[in-house]
């Protein structure tokens, strides 16, 4: 692609209403765009790696048996009064009227939406188990939204419900839940931990966070250096150094950002709303339910928090929004332009995902803006091209080597 096309309006000035690395990045390297308190458009480069984390979280939650649908995100007042929700909720809850004076919110979450789409058609414990999620925009009236992606009033979820004929059958989806979690975030190369959490609006009787460990995180979570331990200090507050409880190292305590949350809801929503089947005895019950959470927009500022050095980023593999940048030193109509056109066009063929920076800026601003892009190889194409040579460089090492243009169809881009 041309970076000429590429609508990414960066910043030469930090603004200053960004306290945090990811904020920082996203503004000034023109990711996103704010146009009220906690209200932003995902400008091409955000959503482009938004699709990605996505595709991640498709793959891995397709792969355990889930389907994808999409519920409305204007929901009527009756179906959180049949849940029970429309007083107790809270101001979090965005509430507004038709013309008709009738009551709606826009979704927070879609327990009640999908209790009533999943009512009138599971009636039998013959078609269940069933995994259904949607991604979509969510929203909360957060009273004060902060740091950029992390708390805001729109964003982007992905949200699972599960159905089951019984508690085993929901402990045994939590698990498999669980586990796609564990793999999408070690995809995305985030070092987390998963702690026991309170269930809060949500409800039911057994939750756990993931937790992205971060400075900047509005939790403290103590965990071991061996093991998979770990716990929100609000629930066992170890001292820094103990024994782990689990007999597997020591403690150590750091901030957590949550970017995912599991819930065990039980019959919490089909009881009210009535989600019943008819089971094996002839015998009507509740549905058993689950829900699972993540935060995809909040996944991505948790990723630039740490892949990011002094505001220089570096994309983990599969969520880079390039594999290859390349910049040209010289200006358009010349011999090394030509050259760079040619190794663009020749790497494209072979399925990568490449950047050409064909402005007319100087080097240094084309460095500055490939720092914000994080692009995992640059390919400089300078001085020694006319003798047949590109410097192609490592972002995360920073390693450089000289590479014949001839061979560069060749290289082993990693």
């Amino acid at each position: 692609m041309k970076q000429s096309l590429l609508f990414a309006p960066t910043l030469r000035e930090m603004p200053k209403d960004a306290e945090i690395a990811s904020h920082k990045i996203l503004l000034k390297g023109g990711y996103i765009k704010q146009h009220a308190a906690g209200v932003y458009t995902y400008l091409p480069l955000a959503y482009k790696v938004i699709k990605k984390i996505e595709k991640i979280i498709r793959e891995e939650l397709d792969k355990i048996g889930c389907s994808e649908l999409l519920m409305p995100a204007l929901q009527s007042k009756d179906l959180w009064q049949e849940s029970g929700r429309w007083e107790k909720y809270g101001p979090e809850l965005m509430r507004l009227k038709d013309r008709h004076d009738r009551d709606f919110c826009l979704g927070p979450t879609h327990e009640e939406v999908i209790t009533d789409v999943v009512r009138d058609s599971v009636n039998s414990y013959k078609k269940l188990p069933l995994a259904l999620y949607q991604i979509q925009s969510k929203f909360r009236d957060e009273y004060r939204p902060r740091f950029g992606l992390m708390r805001g009033r729109e964003f982007i979820m992905k949200d699972l419900y599960t159905f089951s004929t019984s508690q085993e059958d929901l402990d045994e989806w939590y698990l498999k839940v669980r586990g796609a979690y564990c793999n999408i975030f070690d995809r995305l190369n985030l070092k987390y931990r998963v702690v026991s959490a309170e269930s809060g609006q949500i409800g039911g009787n057994n939750s756990e966070e993931f937790m992205v460990l971060c400075d900047i995180g509005e939790d403290t979570i103590c965990y071991s250096d061996e093991s998979d331990f770990a716990s929100n200090v609000e629930h066992a507050d170890y001292p820094d150094g103990a024994v782990s409880p689990d007999g597997k190292g020591h403690i150590c305590h750091a901030k957590g950002i949550e970017v995912g949350h599991i819930f065990k809801l039980g019959t919490k929503y089909s009881e009210p709303m009535g989600l019943n089947f008819v089971d094996v005895d002839n015998t009507k019950k509740p549905v058993i339910m689950g829900c699972y959470g993540i935060g995809v927009s909040r996944v991505l500022m948790a990723v630039l928090e740490q892949n990011n050095k002094d505001l220089k980023v570096i994309w983990p593999d599969e969520v880079t929004p390039f594999k290859i940048h390349i910049i040209p030193f010289d200006k358009k109509g010349s011999e090394g332009f030509d050259i760079a056109t040619h190794i663009h066009d020749k790497l494209e063929e072979k399925g990568l995902e490449v950047l050409i920076d064909d402005r007319s800026e100087s080097a240094g601003v084309k460095f500055n803006d490939a720092d914000l892009i994080g692009a995992k190889y640059l390919i400089i194409v300078g001085r020694k091209a006319k003798e047949g040579l590109v410097e192609v460089r490592d972002s995360l090492s920073g390693e450089t080597t000289e590479v014949k243009i001839e061979d560069i169809g060749n290289y082993n881009f990693r």
